[in-house]
């Protein structure tokens, strides 16, 4: 979200922090900035803890607001005067609704990342050191930046009779970012001693992700094959375009892409002077990056304004930057699929189980509650309401309702919660109608994804009944002492051809015990469990009379 008026004052205090670190770059973390940093956060701590509780406990009504804002916007000017690394943090922050109450959101959504670019005679040198002398690496080289951030800075060439971009590491980044780092880790246990344990679990799951990010994001070769593995999975969607990488002329801090120019995709104006319907543009926006989610192993986690174009002749999407992409491994993606599809046919009894096993609830949970909360919104994401987002009814939830049972996010999901936070701020800024249940729907049809989800909950399903049914096992020695003393009271002879009812017996009995453990998580393979339960016991008993008389 761009926020001109903030704009000076930041990019002047991150120069000043650039020009501070590059001055000491050489030396020691030191114990003195050490100190400086946590007096200068700690404050922030406290304030956010309160406030946090108070909106937990009131649900978001009856706040002060405007204090709350107050807060978040020192927590946002302390983050520009620590630096880069800060600013990144916060920006990740700004899109974590199971952590941050929603005016902290709104306000921390304002930073930027841009900083003034380095001189090119900084940065030439980093470019001749990887590849070479830079009059023959390139046909021209325009040395005045097109745009500076706190990694990295844009310049425009031409390569083979072609524009390229030219995106190059910023001087001594690396080294900045580490000290950075260092004092993060040396903060964070502090910080997260005055926070309660499962958002302390999500704090650290965050920073942990946010560090791994960074790290990979300041190595351009890494960005390089994100892209590729990206570009190779939407090959067959015409509507997409990717910039090819120039591989000959990328390295660890320089990569040069293909130049391909397109319309802002919050540029309103623009867009309806084309004629483009901004509605479906959203739809197709959100149906691509749920798709590379839910359908691959690999997705773009960083979908804001400045990374997504639409093609002014064809119309088509543009996506640059893979900097910032998250991986997920098959079972999670599985998992996925099964949380939307509970969310798609409206049963908050699977979508809690998806939860579960998620990771992002304790098994423990009161699901009755958990459920009700989930069936609330649910109703919500299909109710008429066409002026709100779907999944800000999901959002609110995490905020609201669900911070009040064991929910966290583990470090695996941080990413898909980004950019699903972004995502939310398109729809928003272009303020058409939209039906996040009907892209996901679309999209779980489309990409045949249902058939997929059901053989997991198959698999779920059978698995839970399978640990209930050896659980309720464990009660068959003392029922088969009960049956015996009972056979003893009716037969003489202990030889007779009892056995059968008596496995029988067991067997029906521990169905039933189990169906009733699994009722919970799946009414209808409960409801299955108890009819052969039934059947079984019927069998049992006729066997039974039958021995008996």
């Amino acid at each position: 979200m761009e926020n001109p008026s903030q704009m000076p004052e930041q990019i002047s205090s991150i120069e000043e922090h650039f020009n501070k670190q590059t001055a000491v770059i050489n030396k020691e973390p030191s114990k003195i900035r050490l100190a400086r940093v946590l007096l200068k956060l700690l404050p922030i701590a406290f304030k956010f803890r309160r406030d946090r509780r108070r909106w937990v406990k009131q649900e978001g009504k009856n706040i002060d607001e405007k204090k709350y804002r107050k807060h978040a916007e020192k927590a946002l000017k302390t983050f520009i005067e620590l630096g880069p690394s800060y600013i990144k943090l916060g920006q990740w922050l700004s899109t974590r609704a199971d952590i941050l109450p929603q005016p902290y959101l709104d306000v921390l959504a304002k930073l930027q990342d841009e900083v003034p670019p380095a001189s090119f005679s900084e940065v030439k040198s980093m470019i001749e050191s990887e590849l070479g002398d830079i009059q023959h690496v390139f046909d021209e080289f325009n040395t005045s930046a097109l745009s500076g951030a706190s990694l990295g800075q844009v310049y425009l060439a031409k390569y083979k009779g072609k524009d390229v971009i030219v995106k190059i590491s910023r001087p001594n980044i690396e080294q900045i970012i580490e000290k950075d780092i260092f004092f993060l880790k040396k903060i964070l246990p502090i910080a997260t001693r005055f926070i309660d344990p499962n958002l302390r679990f999500s704090a650290e799951g965050m920073l942990s992700q946010f560090i791994e990010t960074i790290h990979e994001e300041m190595d351009y070769r890494i960005e390089a094959d994100n892209l590729m593995a990206i570009k190779n999975n939407l090959r067959n969607d015409r509507m997409i375009i990717i910039p090819n990488v120039i591989q000959e002329r990328t390295s660890k801090h320089v990569l040069t892409l293909e130049y391909i120019p397109g319309i802002k995709i919050t540029d309103i104006e623009k867009l309806e002077a084309m004629g483009i319907d901004r509605e479906k543009l959203v739809m197709r926006v959100h149906h691509v990056f749920f798709k590379m989610l839910l359908r691959h192993t690999i997705f773009h986690a960083d979908p804001h304004p400045g990374n997504i174009s639409v093609a002014p002749d064809t119309g088509a999407i543009i996506l640059y930057d893979f900097g910032m992409v998250g991986r997920m491994d098959n079972e999670t993606r599985i998992m996925l699929i099964r949380l939307y599809l509970g969310l798609v046919e409206k049963d908050a009894v699977r979508t809690v189980n998806a939860l579960i096993d998620l990771k992002t609830l304790e098994p423990t949970v009161n699901r009755y509650v958990v459920e009700k909360g989930i069936e609330m919104s649910i109703q919500s994401m299909h109710g008429k309401q066409v002026d709100r987002m779907e999944v800000n009814a999901l959002m609110e939830l995490a905020n609201k309702t669900m911070t009040r049972f064991p929910f966290r996010l583990p470090k695996n999901l941080a990413l898909y919660m980004r950019m699903t936070s972004i995502l939310e701020g398109l729809y928003h800024h272009h303020k058409v109608k939209f039906h996040f249940v009907k892209v996901l729907a679309n999209l779980l049809e489309q990409e045949q994804l249902i058939k997929e989800a059901y053989k997991e909950e198959i698999k779920e399903s059978i698995k839970r009944f399978t640990k209930n049914i050896e659980a309720s096992i464990h009660v068959a020695p003392l029922l088969k002492s009960y049956l015996e003393s009972q056979q003893q009271h009716y037969y003489n002879n202990p030889q007779r051809n009892n056995n059968n009812v008596l496995a029988g017996s067991i067997f029906a009995s521990a169905l039933f015990l189990g169906s009733v453990m699994m009722l919970p998580h799946n009414p209808n393979l409960s409801y299955g469990g108890f009819i052969v339960s039934a059947i079984t016991l019927v069998t049992t008993t006729t066997l039974w009379k039958k021995i008996r008389f």
